[in-house]
């Protein structure tokens, strides 16, 4: 009962709801939101098209952009960044091929003169014109720049050869130690170590072992009652020092040198013999690379390299003959005697040669008693 008075003061107070037609409260909220939106395009538009105009007057009331300069002053410019670059570049060329030509003591000799003659200044006479003094200082603030570089190219130049030197030249020009008087008749025996004297072997079980050749203690042994007995490695100290202990328990061995003995040229380490403090006439170096590892193969005897397949090498035993022979011999120069020997198997030669002089001799003596009848 209730909800039909209540549809009935609806239908008169609302007439226009039962026909479908729009709540007057909400039409009124529709109306103003469209006209809202109708007055706000035409700002927005006008906000777009003022846009550029106000960017414009903010530019023009901040800096100014900058002027690119004159073409006149990027040439000068342009170039006097090329005249720097090639002075550097004539610079560092002119250096290089100064140090590729010409050591240094000759840049040294031909340059002596022209430093000499600008460091000092030479004096200016008291009664020169001032036109003079100007000239003459001029000129000798100019020759301060040449003569100073020149000066500090030879120290920086001398200080990298001193430390170069250091890596590629032996230690000493006297490796050894000077003969004692007594000895000054004594040969001196060089030896390589590895494959010489020993071998090197390296496997992944055991790393790295060193084994001797065959007969290397009695040929070390008997050859030091004739020779002066020097070996001589390529390796760092470290890795043959050890090696050099085990080889010299006997104490046979006189003088060791490793590799800061060595020479360094051409990506190798050579045994310079002339850096023994020895005469040369009396040194005999003995190498399985002997042509290959000294810088005077005159002084070499060359052997086949010890492997450690073979157990049966007797190259060290061999040579004892002719090193004794040479030892009580003592020829004036040992290096005719090696020339002599080129190109054949010395120990082999040797005993040929010794077959020989025994066969003559036989025949001088029977061709003697004969006579003698």
């Amino acid at each position: 009962m209730s909800r039909a008075l209540l549809r009935r003061h609806r239908r008169l107070l609302f007439p226009g709801a039962q026909s479908g037609a729009a709540h007057p409260f909400a039409a009124a909220v529709s109306a103003s939101r469209a006209a809202s939106s109708t007055s706000a395009t035409p700002a927005a538009a006008a906000g777009t098209q003022a846009d550029p105009a106000a960017a414009a007057s903010s530019a023009g009331a901040g800096e100014q952009p900058a002027q690119p300069p004159p073409p006149a002053a990027r040439g000068r410019w342009g170039l006097l960044k090329f005249g720097a670059l090639a002075a550097v570049a004539g610079a560092i060329g002119g250096v290089g091929y100064t140090t590729y030509a010409y050591s240094l003591p000759e840049v040294e000799e031909k340059t002596r003169e022209f430093r000499r003659k600008n460091s000092p200044a030479p004096p200016v006479p008291e009664d020169a014109s001032a036109f003079e003094k100007y000239k003459a200082l001029a000129y000798s603030t100019a020759m301060k720049v040449p003569v100073a570089a020149i000066e500090l190219y030879l120290d920086v130049r001398g200080t990298i050869e001193d430390h170069v030197r250091g890596f590629t030249e032996p230690t000493s020009d006297k490796l050894l130690p000077d003969l004692l008087p007594q000895e000054q008749h004594v040969f001196t025996l060089v030896l390589d170590l590895n494959e010489t004297l020993v071998y090197s072997d390296w496997q992944r079980e055991r790393g790295w072992r060193t084994f001797k050749r065959p007969g290397v203690d009695a040929f070390l042994e008997h050859m030091a009652k004739f020779y002066e007995i020097v070996v001589y490695s390529d390796q760092q100290p470290m890795y043959v020092e050890p090696v050099f202990e085990r080889l010299n328990s006997r104490g046979t061995i006189s003088h060791r040198l490793s590799r800061p003995a060595t020479k360094y040229l051409d990506g190798k380490h050579y045994r310079d013999l002339s850096k023994l403090n020895r005469n040369p006439k009396q040194v005999i170096y003995l190498s399985a690379h002997a042509l290959e590892t000294c810088l005077q193969p005159e002084n070499c005897v060359e052997i086949k390299p010890f492997k450690l397949e073979n157990n049966n090498d007797t190259q060290l035993l061999d040579l004892i003959p002719f090193l004794e022979y040479v030892a009580m011999a003592r020829p004036s120069d040992i290096r005719t005697v090696l020339a002599s020997y080129q190109g054949h198997d010395v120990a082999a030669e040797f005993i040929e040669r010794s077959k020989e002089h025994q066969r003559r001799k036989h025949e001088l003596n029977k061709h003697g008693r004969l006579w003698t009848r």
